[in-house]
């Protein structure tokens, strides 16, 4: 029986009024995409949407925005929160919640996916309070400014990085950001955008990162070699000591930057790391390139920057600088389309659509900036790089030999008392679990294998729980099916080394017996 409107206005009124006093709005149920769409590495690995087609609602506290996530129906529930206001310590408290693993002195991205956080209205300042994403995927961060996180002194916040990323991260878009200190480590400040412990596929866009000692890195150690698959693209870094970025291990993608007063070193490739470095423009700045502070080295592959008054320093024992005439020493296959602007235009480029409160415009290659595609970044269910699952029943196993039967297995994250291997032995009283609700299973042969249909089989009393998924090709990145629910899914026929069983979406552990795979 439906209530009478005055008492259904009298309860949205004080729903309202709650709201108003947490610093949250609640807004219509579906939500807009970011503006625009992923770029760069984010792209692949089943591609970045934050919390496209989900709840809207809008926060002006951190607390706030922690509310958001833990109000959710569960930790990968897609929602949008558009921040207005300054962020800090005086409004960010921690909350708790079955969706969400919150902090007080920080805004904690914990074991969660489907988010996406963008500033709105007259702006959204992260004040003294860094930003965190942990063991999540799938996180949007666009138009916002985070300044003056520090590391010692006080108040302290999220290890003094602006934007922290740790532990099994996947399919980050950070863009159209502003990120600063005011000074180095020595003022307490460290990092500005810093990637560890294997996190994968992750781009920064049109942002500004300026007035630090560090702007950034990958890998936290010479020997935290998971990391990888970065997108660095038409930033602005001004005036920074060194690290934009350090590169330990991996491969990152580096265009259409502008680096203006790099006071000691700038990208730093080493320990085995691989960049290409494509049609940046370096002005004002020392060792702009190369592999420094090591004797584990680095590789690069560059084209069409431009070097502006940049000093070089001579060969040593741990400093081996690319320039003065910088040449390629390894080649980088980018499995993603790009558009160049030419170097000499980048600073123009830059200037006019990097940092938060830009208008998000961006650039098409053509050196002039344009106005940001508004069109949700869901994927168009017609592209044929898309495709969709085959209609099989799922209740029909695919006939042949099942190849993943002696093939080897790895995977982004193992619950305790499981195994990667559990699924492709054959035995479906055995299972391997992600450590959260959500996480990634693959198989991989030593050479080149034709699969075209898979078939994913829930271990008993866990039926049901897979919500979605996406298979992944490893190798190119590219989806291969999307679907809900465990069963069969076909795609055309493709060779490959590795197929990635993605879990983008559950109820409860997923629990996977068995990670079947077929040539037809």
């Amino acid at each position: 029986m439906r209530r009478p409107v005055a008492l259904r206005l009298q309860a949205a009124l004080g729903t309202l009024a709650l709201a108003a006093a947490t610093g949250v709005v609640l807004a219509m149920p579906e939500a807009a995409a970011a503006a625009g769409g992923a770029t760069g590495y984010a792209t692949q690995n089943g591609g970045t949407t934050g919390g496209a087609g989900g709840q809207t609602v809008r926060a002006t506290t951190g607390t706030a925005i922690h509310q958001a996530l833990c109000g959710r129906a569960d930790s990968t529930t897609p929602i949008t929160i558009e921040v207005e206001g300054t962020i800090n310590h005086g409004n960010t408290s921690k909350v708790s919640g079955d969706s969400c693993s919150t902090a007080a002195d920080k805004i904690e991205l914990k074991q969660i996916s489907n988010v996406t956080i963008v500033g709105v209205g007259s702006g959204a300042v992260f004040d003294q309070l860094g930003i965190h994403i942990r063991e999540s995927s799938n996180i949007i961060i666009q138009n916002v400014t985070v300044r003056n996180v520090k590391k010692s002194g006080s108040p302290t916040s999220n290890g003094g990085d602006a934007i922290g990323m740790e532990s099994d991260v996947r399919n980050i878009w950070v863009d159209h950001t502003t990120l600063e200190a005011s000074g180095g480590e020595s003022a307490g400040f460290d990092g500005l955008f810093d990637m560890k412990d294997n996190t994968q596929y992750v781009t920064l866009s049109y942002s500004v990162l300026r007035n630090s000692g560090r702007g950034g890195l990958i890998g936290s150690s010479e020997s935290d070699r998971s990391n990888g698959y970065v997108t660095f693209h038409h930033n602005k870094y001004e005036n920074i000591d060194s690290r934009t970025p350090l590169l330990r291990g991996g491969t990152s993608h580096i265009y259409n930057n502008h680096y203006a007063s790099l006071n000691e070193s700038g990208i730093n490739s080493r320990a085995g790391a691989k960049a290409k470095v494509d049609s940046n423009y370096f002005e004002d700045s020392k060792d702009v390139l190369g592999t420094f502070y090591t004797d584990q080295p680095g590789y690069w592959q560059v084209a069409g920057n431009v070097f502006d008054n940049v000093t070089w320093s001579e060969p040593g024992d741990d400093t081996n600088p690319a320039g003065p005439d910088p040449r390629s020493n390894t080649t980088v296959s980018i499995p993603y389309s790009y558009a160049l602007d030419d170097a000499s235009c980048v600073p123009a480029v830059v200037a006019a659509t990097a940092g938060a409160n830009k208008g998000l415009k961006v650039s098409d290659g053509s050196c002039a900036p344009q106005n940001p595609d508004p069109t949700p970044t869901d994927p168009d269910p017609t592209d044929p790089t898309e495709p969709s699952p085959d209609p099989t029943d799922p209740t029909d196993p695919p006939s042949g030999t099942n190849l993943s039967l002696g093939a080897g297995a790895d995977g982004s994250s193992k619950a305790s008392g499981t195994s990667y291997g559990n699924v492709r032995d054959g035995d479906p009283a055995t299972h391997w679990s992600p450590a959260g609700t959500t996480g990634s299973v693959s198989v991989k042969w030593p050479s080149p294998t034709t699969v075209s249909k898979v078939r994913v089989r829930e271990a008993a009393g866990s039926e049901g729980a897979i919500r979605s998924y996406r298979l992944v090709d490893h190798g190119t990145g590219r989806v291969l099916a999307t679907g809900s629910g465990a069963g069969v899914a076909g795609f055309p026929a493709v060779s490959l080394t590795k197929l990635t069983l993605e879990i983008t979406g559950a109820s409860g552990t997923p629990k996977v017996a068995e990670f079947e795979t077929y040539a037809g």
